[in-house]
């Protein structure tokens, strides 16, 4: 199957450009609600995946033996922006690990929010690891790996212990045997995994819906992570980022999770119109982040019935303006309406 269009840019009444991609809704049972483009496309996870990075460390007890808090799992499972609360939320992590920002292998780069890094450039002020959308991730692995007693220096290697037992959970939340995931290097440094979109999918819904396979450790660690993400959505993205945004306009209904490269996975909670919940995975093909996979998402989540039509309406269609701030087009979603008559 060929990709399908999931938004259009407009420029006054002219199409000027579109971007493609894949789409697929699952049902905590496993049945595939709806799909657009190739469900099985092969994708990685980017960004998406910290909640399966981050569960090892709970189950593993690092969590609780660093009496790490509701917020600092919340952070553990963001891409974060960069913003005061997060710095400071990395620093009290790594405090409590008794380690430092310099033992993060993730790089460091300018906040994601830009006003905050421009506060920053303003006063000479260089970022530090805590500022990298992926510290809170990094530090739950630091810490995993300080409670196992692994070489904290090499965690991010993927033959170690810390990253082997991540590979193992995400085989678990996406159903699929670890010597079927493709991997790769992320932007953090770390391992990443690729799979079929319907199996990104399924993690989400695993998440969100722990089946009875899973053993007690897993499912309370599957809570943990999901209320730590509805209670602190800001924790997760920041000001004005798409998690953020999605998860403030429908409070305690679902979860978000943008990863690099045009990909994002959702996971409606269960509801009366879905007793079972909902596991969501979109990718951009041609990994746009900033326009296409905004109003796609936000359409989806209003056609599945979990964003009301009139929700986040500044995001979805998007303005396009001029250098003057003139509005002079849009971008739309163009889901066709079959996703909504399948559902």
């Amino acid at each position: 199957m060929t990709s399908e269009i999931l938004a259009t840019v407009i420029r006054g009444d002219t199409v000027e450009s579109i971007h493609r991609g894949h789409l697929a809704v699952i049902d905590g049972e496993g049945k595939m609600i709806a799909s657009l483009g190739d469900p099985t496309v092969i994708t990685f996870f980017r960004s998406s995946s910290k909640a399966f990075q981050a569960i090892p460390c709970i189950t593993s007890g690092a969590a609780d033996r660093f009496h790490l808090t509701e917020d600092e799992i919340a952070l553990a499972a963001a891409s974060h922006s960069g913003e005061e609360i997060h710095v400071e939320i990395g620093a009290k992590m790594l405090q409590k690990i008794g380690l430092s920002p310099s033992d993060l292998r993730c790089g460091t780069h300018l906040p994601f929010n830009r006003k905050e890094g421009e506060r920053m450039l303003a006063k000479g002020e260089k970022p530090t690891e805590l500022h990298n959308n992926c510290s809170g991730k990094h530090s739950a692995m630091l810490a995993f790996s300080k409670h196992i007693g692994a070489d904290i220096g090499n965690y991010d290697d993927p033959a170690h212990p810390v990253q082997q037992a991540i590979l193992k959970c995400v085989s678990v939340f996406t159903e699929i045997p670890v010597n079927d995931i493709a991997i790769g290097i992320d932007g953090c440094a770390v391992p990443n995994f690729a799979v079929p979109l319907s199996a990104l999918a399924k993690s989400f819904a695993n998440l969100t819906s722990p089946p009875d396979t899973f053993d007690e450790a897993t499912r309370d660690a599957c809570r943990r992570v999901v209320a730590a993400m509805i209670k602190l959505p800001e924790i997760i993205g920041g000001t004005d980022r798409l998690d953020t945004m999605i998860m403030q306009a429908a409070p305690g209904r679902v979860i978000s999770k943008v990863g690099a490269d045009g990909v994002w996975l959702a996971a409606a909670l269960p509801s009366e119109k879905w007793p079972t919940g909902l596991g969501i995975a979109l990718k951009v093909e041609d990994g746009d982040d900033v326009r296409g996979r905004p109003v796609a998402a936000i359409e989806v989540l209003r056609q599945l019935g979990v964003l009301n039509k009139n929700d986040l309406a500044e995001l979805s269609p998007t303005a396009i303006k001029n250098r003057r701030g003139d509005i002079v087009g849009r971008v739309v979603a163009s889901l066709p309406m079959e996703l909504s008559k399948e559902v």
